[in-house]
């Protein structure tokens, strides 16, 4: 089943950027992710909140590929590092409808 992470983020601090993206893009792509978003090119279209800076999508092949990614120990450190220096917010979302 196809999962999605669904991040916003609002970087605090710029400094941990340069260092974050090369390795979790091969992170991503080690884990079977691709990145289907990732832009500062969004709007609200209904509710209220603070907006985040940058909006991110991933596809998952599955949960546990999401997980593994999480939790990879050559991950963790750049997880620590944009958490922060990051407002981040990360929902793990299942690729179904419910509804029908």
């Amino acid at each position: 089943m196809t999962y999605y992470s669904v991040l916003a983020v609002t970087p605090t601090n710029e400094d941990w950027i340069p260092d974050y993206i090369g390795p979790a893009n091969a992170l991503v792509a080690k884990h079977g992710g691709k990145y289907l978003a990732r832009t500062a090119n969004h709007e609200r279209l209904e509710g209220e909140g603070e907006d985040a800076a940058l909006r991110i999508i991933i596809e998952w092949p599955s949960k546990d590929a999401a997980e593994a990614f999480m939790s990879d120990p050559d991950y963790v450190p750049h997880l620590k590092a944009r958490t922060a220096g990051s407002n981040s917010h990360h929902f793990l979302i299942e690729g179904k409808d419910d509804l029908t």
